[in-house]
């Protein structure tokens, strides 16, 4: 696996940390944790209870885009904390392996 190393400054991410702000009230962001679901963990959640999760996170590039962030539980968000969505899948099926002999 090739490693990415994207030089981010505190001012993207602090421009970024703004619009996700700005983001987090808009009606789309209201109606997506409305539906009350985990992006990661899939559980069912009340939305006070979710958080704002970015798939690529702002310290690593990521941007406060709606194609960017996702409804995520805080154990999830904690859990997955800068991590890519590669290296996420990878966390979980290191935590989960999944039995061989499954149907």
């Amino acid at each position: 696996m090739t490693d990415f190393i994207i030089e981010v400054t505190e001012e993207e991410i602090k421009r970024e940390r703004d619009k996700s702000r700005e983001l987090r009230r808009s009606r789309w962001w209201k109606n997506r944790v409305a539906q009350g679901r985990c992006h990661w963990c899939g559980n069912s959640f009340p939305p006070d209870e979710l958080t704002m999760d970015h798939i690529v996170p702002v310290t690593r590039g990521g941007k406060a885009s709606r194609n960017n962030v996702v409804p995520s539980c805080r154990e999830c968000n904690s859990r997955k904390k800068y991590l890519l969505p590669m290296e996420w899948e990878e966390y979980l099926q290191r935590m989960h392996p999944k039995e061989e002999n499954q149907s």
